[in-house]
C-alpha cells in the first residue's frame, strides 16, 4: 500500500490545486470514533466527515443495506424506472420531519442541490421571485447557493456574477450582536425585509436553525418562532435547511424541534445517508406538488444505493437512539469546553447544541477575531492525533462534529488532546 507521503506527491499531479484537505494524511479505515490513515497513524474523529457519519463511517446496518442493494441493482433512474426504496425514504422523511401536515418528499444529490430545489419550488408555489438569507449563511457552492452564502473566501472569490433577487439580513448572534433577545433581533431583521424587499414579494425565507460554516451561531430563543410567524402571515415560505445540524446531530431528530418550529421545507442532507451523496427537499404537500411533472429530479437523485444506506441508517439512528446519545455527548464535551473558557481568556464563547458545538477565539479582553490562534490549536490538535475543524466567517470558531456512536474513552481522549492544545 502505498504511503501518506507517496499518495500527496500522485495528488498534487493528478488533483486541481483548489480541493483542499485539512489533514496531509490518506485514510485506510475508519469507524466508531477515530481514524487510521494508510500509515497506521490514528485519529480521533471530531468532525464525522462535516456532520456525515453520524451513525459512524461503516455502520453495520448501513455496510449490509449497501452491499445487498449493489448485489440487486446500481442505478435504473428513479425518473426512468422506479423502485421502493426511493418511495420508503421519502415515506420516512415525511414522518420524522417536523410538522403534523401532509408532505411530500423529493431525493437529490448533495445539500447545495436540496437548497436549489427548494428555492424552485417556493418560488413555483408562490410566483414570487426574492429569497432572503442571513448575515454568516452558509448554503452550498453552486451559482445561486454561492449567492445564498455570506462568506466571501474561499467560497465565492471570484465566481461571480452570481444569481440575483438575494437579499441578506442580520442574523441573530448574541455574542456580536449586544446579546439582543430572539423577538427583538427577529423585529430588527423583518424590519429589513419589509421596507426594502417588500413582503409581499418573497417567496421563501431561508435560514439554518444553527448555523454551520458561519461559526455554529445558536440564535437568541425566540428568533425562528418570530421568523415563523411573519413568514406565515406575510405567505412567505418558510425554509429550514437542516443539512448540517439534522438526524439526531443537536440532540433531537431536527435542530428546529427545539423552539417547535414546524418549517414549511426543510433541506436534508450530510448525515442522511451515512456517508453515501443522497439529499431532500421535505415539506407541505401543497407546496411540494405545486410543481409541474418533470419539473423536479436528476438523473442520480435518490441513487438505490443511497437509499438503501438511507433507511439503515435512519433504522440506526432510531435503535441506537442517537438523538439521546448526542445529547450525552454534549454534556460531556459543554463541561470540559466550559472548563477551558475558564482559564483560557481567548475563548469568548462556548455554544451549540447537542453534539454540535463550538468555541469561538478572540484577542483576550475583546471581540477581535483571532483566526491565527484558532488554526494554532486546530494544528496542534491534529499533530497530537485529535480531528477537528475550524469555521466562521472570520474563521475564528473551533467546531466538534464527532460521530454519534463515539465511545466515551474517544470522547475522553479527544477532549483531553484539545484541552492540552490549548496550553
Amino acid at each position: 500500500m502505498a504511503t501518506s507521503e507517496e499518495l500527496h506527491k500522485r495528488r498534487v499531479e493528478a488533483v486541481a490545486r483548489g480541493v483542499g484537505s485539512t489533514i496531509p494524511a490518506y485514510v485506510d479505515r475508519a469507524g466508531g470514533g477515530t481514524i487510521t490513515d494508510v500509515d497506521g497513524r490514528r485519529w480521533i474523529d471530531f468532525a464525522a466527515g462535516i456532520a456525515v457519519t453520524n451513525v459512524g463511517n461503516s455502520a453495520p446496518r448501513v455496510v449490509e443495506a449497501v452491499r445487498a442493494q449493489v448485489e440487486r441493482f446500481t442505478h435504473t433512474c428513479f425518473m426512468v424506472a422506479p423502485y421502493e426504496s426511493y418511495v420508503a425514504v421519502c415515506e420516512q422523511l415525511n414522518a420524522v420531519t417536523p410538522g403534523g401536515f401532509e408532505k411530500r418528499s423529493a431525493l437529490f444529490n448533495s445539500g447545495a442541490e436540496a437548497v436549489e430545489n427548494a428555492v424552485k419550488i417556493a418560488r413555483h408555489a408562490t410566483g414570487r421571485p426574492a429569497v432572503v438569507v442571513f448575515d454568516h449563511a452558509y448554503h452550498g457552492r453552486t451559482n445561486l447557493t454561492m449567492a445564498l452564502t455570506a462568506k466571501n473566501m474561499p467560497y465565492k472569490h471570484r465566481f461571480g456574477p452570481f444569481a440575483g433577487e438575494v437579499y441578506r439580513v442580520p442574523m441573530s448572534y448574541p455574542l456580536r450582536d449586544g446579546g439582543l433577545d430572539g423577538a427583538t433581533a427577529a423585529a430588527r431583521s423583518i424590519e429589513m425585509i419589509e421596507k426594502q424587499v417588500g413582503a409581499e414579494n418573497v417567496a421563501a425565507l431561508l435560514i439554518e436553525p444553527i448555523q454551520g460554516e458561519g461559526g455554529f451561531v445558536v440564535p437568541a430563543p425566540g428568533f425562528l418562532p418570530a421568523l415563523r410567524e411573519w413568514a406565515t402571515a406575510a405567505g412567505v415560505v418558510f425554509v429550514a435547511d437542516e443539512i448540517q445540524t439534522g438526524f439526531c446531530r443537536t440532540g433531537d431528530w431536527f435542530a428546529c424541534a427545539h423552539e417547535g418550529v414546524e418549517p414549511d421545507l426543510v433541506t436534508l442532507a450530510k448525515g442522511i445517508a451515512g456517508g453515501l451523496p443522497l439529499a431532500a427537499v421535505t415539506g407541505r404537500a401543497e407546496l411540494m406538488d405545486a410543481v409541474h411533472v418533470g419539473g423536479l429530479g436528476g438523473t442520480y437523485g435518490g441513487n438505490p444505493i443511497a437509499c438503501a444506506a438511507a433507511l439503515a441508517a435512519m433504522e440506526t439512528m432510531r435503535e441506537l437512539d442517537l438523538a439521546a446519545a448526542a445529547r450525552r455527548i454534549g454534556a460531556v464535551m459543554g463541561e470540559r469546553l466550559g472548563a477551558i473558557a475558564a482559564r483560557d481568556r481567548r475563548v469568548a464563547e462556548v455554544r451549540g447544541r447537542g453534539a454540535m458545538l463550538a468555541v469561538e477565539i478572540v484577542v483576550p479582553g475583546t471581540l477581535t477575531p483571532d483566526p491565527a490562534a484558532t488554526a494554532a490549536i486546530s494544528a496542534a490538535c491534529h499533530a497530537a492525533g485529535l480531528l477537528t475543524l475550524t469555521c466562521g466567517t472570520y474563521g475564528n470558531v473551533l467546531r466538534f462534529l464527532p460521530p454519534l456512536v463515539i465511545s466515551d474513552d474517544e470522547l475522553a481522549g479527544g477532549l483531553d488532546i484539545l484541552d492540552a492544545a490549548f496550553g
